[in-house]
């Protein structure tokens, strides 16, 4: 039972009317107090301190947060214009404990996706045993044949994932989705911490939250740990898709903190199933790609032959064991979002587990069973397709119309295999600046692992997205959302460093940040981002 200390009297000041029972939403998990006004015990010293707050102060101190993004170049742009990336200077805090049933249940789904991943690449035993149905591998556009029989060198195939985490309405954590192919988002995380340890020392003093600034130490170790036995000094580099595309300040910054070099498809070319890399020294071997290219863009021998992002017999060189592709082609079908509901199945057949986490409530409209429920209660789901990212795409049947509804089921009895349908998760809240006050925000999580092949570590913390409007359930930032520090509190008998002890804050501010380049337009699908750039490649090349 979570130990909570009972308020002597209501939230006041800057927390006046934030348990409104009228809120939208009241029923929902708040993350810093109880449904009876006690204050959780990870909160207990951050309430304290907010609570002594005028608005004044908070105000000065989010004008603070605002210049420091400013000046560091951290801005985005949101129906054409230019302003600093959405970052709350309220933390969301998880306790150690809490982390420690999150992480546990993070590793299992990473070991029990790779060990489905080498199976459904190899011989295919999981579907001879009819533990899952053929054609729900043959049916994912993600399942690529070209990587049949692929076989990394050290069996690691998701070296990178980001696990997509809410909290329902009984405090429960659930699996929103996986994102094992190009996830995105942790620059953010180490940019955020970055800036708030600036802006903020004295919050940190407080706690003893876990860092999250060596990251790239723990990629790099992986990515170096999956090329060849035979190599003694592994070649990495970071394949982008260029200055154009909207994680490129992420791309830069990974390749920047590991010593890496940041290359283009123009940098490199394979010859005898080697790759290359051209440097003003001239040609030298590559031996790791961490790639944040779509599949269907890294080889226009085997994909997308109009390709000019990609590398031309990249995945032969894989294939004959030259080089590693991270993560590896045909992830995709890990993370399909209807393969995603048969995973308590997947991680009992290859573990002999049950889910840790447990995935949010699934219907599969390509069953005809769960697809006449979907119908039947079509005005109470959140509809979802398959294919669908950045929060597009998506139909909370609860605020559409008749039409609407309507013309859902059509797409849906046309495409059976492409929706998924969810009750509506009532996502927890979290206090977030609005105005002069707190107000209760929804929220979900994105932690990142990275898996070396030897053990799974899972950055402490994670992408806390914040859904900003009133009400809103959909927390991306193309849609008004925006993002908090996610602060992992130490064990008491932990010996861990905390985020500022010894040299974290002098270093915190002592490190200078690039200019980024901003994030143009709506948020775009990875598929989309990479067709817009290739767009973009042709066009430079046209005389």
């Amino acid at each position: 039972m979570e130990r909570s200390t009972r308020a002597r009297r209501p939230p006041a000041g800057l927390f006046d009317g934030y348990l409104d029972p009228k809120r939208p939403h009241a029923g929902a998990y708040d993350e810093m107090f109880a449904r009876d006004g006690a204050v959780r015990q990870a909160y207990r010293r951050l309430h304290e301190q907010l609570d002594k707050s005028v608005p004044a102060e908070l105000g000065a101190r989010a004008e603070a947060l605002e210049r420091a993004l400013v000046d560091q170049g951290i801005t985005f742009s949101l129906s054409g214009q230019e302003r600093p990336f959405p970052l709350d200077l309220i933390p969301r805090v998880i306790a150690a404990a809490e982390w420690a049933r999150l992480e546990r249940g993070i590793v299992q789904r990473v070991k029990a996706l790779e060990a489905f991943l080498t199976d459904i690449y190899g011989d295919q035993q999981i579907v001879r045993d009819g533990v899952l149905p053929k054609r729900l591998i043959t049916s994912c556009p993600h399942f690529h044949r070209q990587a049949a029989r692929l076989v990394p060198p050290n069996g690691v195939r998701i070296h990178v994932s980001g696990v997509d985490v809410v909290r329902d309405e009984d405090g429960v954590f659930r699996v929103l989705e996986d994102n094992l192919r190009n996830p995105s988002g942790v620059s953010y995380v180490m940019e955020n911490r970055r800036t708030m340890a600036r802006v903020f020392p004295d919050l940190f003093a407080k706690h003893r939250v876990r860092p999250v600034g060596d990251y790239a130490v723990h990629l790099l170790r992986a990515l170096r740990a999956a090329a060849a036995p035979n190599v003694a000094d592994p070649n990495v580099v970071v394949l982008t898709p260029g200055v154009y595309n909207a994680a490129y300040f992420e791309h830069s910054l990974l390749a920047r903190q590991m010593g890496v070099e940041l290359v283009e498809g123009r940098d490199l070319f394979c010859r005898d199933n080697t790759v290359y890399m051209r440097t003003t020294q001239g040609e030298r071997v590559v031996d790791v790609v961490y790639r944040r290219i779509d599949d269907d863009y890294l080889d226009p021998v085997q994909f997308r032959p109009d390709s000019v992002l990609g590398v031309a017999g990249l995945l032969n060189a894989a294939r004959a064991g030259n080089v590693v592709i991270a993560n590896a082609v045909g992830n995709g079908v890990a993370d399909d979002k209807l393969v995603y509901t048969y995973l308590p199945d997947i991680a009992k057949y290859y573990l002999g587990e049950s889910m840790l986490l447990p995935n949010v409530d699934t219907f599969r409209c390509w069953l005809p069973d769960e697809q006449q429920q979907v119908m039947d209660r079509l005005a109470e789901l959140v509809v979802k397709p398959v294919e669908g990212s950045g929060g597009y795409g998506i139909v909370f049947g609860p605020n559409a119309n008749t039409r609407e509804l309507a013309a859902l089921r059509r797409r849906i009895r046309a495409n059976p295999r492409g929706w998924i349908a969810q009750p509506v998760v009532q996502l927890s809240t979290v206090p977030t600046k609005v105005g002069q006050r707190l107000r209760p925000r929804h929220v979900d999580l994105r932690p990142f692992a990275v898996n070396d092949g030897k053990s799974v570590f899972v950055l402490p913390g994670g992408l806390t997205r914040v859904a900003i409007p009133e009400g809103s359930l959909v927390v991306n930032s193309s849609q008004g959302g925006g993002s908090k520090d996610t602060w992992v509190l130490a064990a008491r008998s932990s010996t861990q460093d905390s985020e500022l002890s010894g040299s974290g804050l002098a270093d915190a501010r002592s490190q200078t940040v690039p200019e980024v380049a901003p994030e143009v337009g709506p948020e775009l699908t990875p598929g989309q981002q990479q067709q817009q750039q290739q767009q973009q490649g042709v066009d430079r090349a046209r005389p």
